[in-house]
């Protein structure tokens, strides 16, 4: 049988692989992306300002921490009260699973704000990553496979 020690590391476990994803900062590519032609404007930022990105709310979260939480919740009492620990703890484990990988892939991002030699303006929403902006850089924006980001 887990102990309650085990059980506890083997959802924060769980919930930890089911974050790795990659980021959404400007020099970040998913497979699909990497290869494929961007059209690039210049522009000016205007402004830049902290955000944040919601985490991930996926099933793996919640089914990681019912089965840890069932297993857990088992090793409560005997009998019936095995049972009833079993179904209790796979509830507030789902809950608790659930919220553990919604705040670990919880991301940093900044709101840029760009204008063209146009004049038109837009919004791009991306995580922080090893770019600085400020109001006034030039910049590249990005834009193919249904994806925009800025960078220098």
């Amino acid at each position: 049988m887990l102990n309650f020690g085990k059980t506890t590391a083997l959802l924060l476990a769980s919930v930890a692989l089911a974050s790795c994803a990659s980021g959404l900062s400007g020099s970040a590519y998913t497979r699909d992306q990497a290869r494929q032609p961007e059209d690039v404007r210049m522009a000016v930022v205007e402004s830049v300002r902290a955000v944040q990105i919601e985490g991930t709310k996926s099933p793996v979260g919640t089914a990681a921490g019912t089965i840890v939480g069932g297993i857990g919740g088992s090793n409560v009492g005997g009998g019936k009260g095995s049972s009833v620990g079993a179904v209790l703890g796979a509830v507030a484990g789902g809950v608790v699973g659930s919220a553990i990988e919604e705040g670990v892939t919880r991301q940093s991002a900044v709101d840029i704000t760009v204008r063209f030699e146009d004049g038109k303006l837009i919004a791009v929403t991306q995580a922080v990553g090893d770019e600085k902006f400020q109001p006034g850089d030039k910049v590249r924006v990005l834009t193919g496979s249904g994806v925009t980001r800025i960078s220098h």
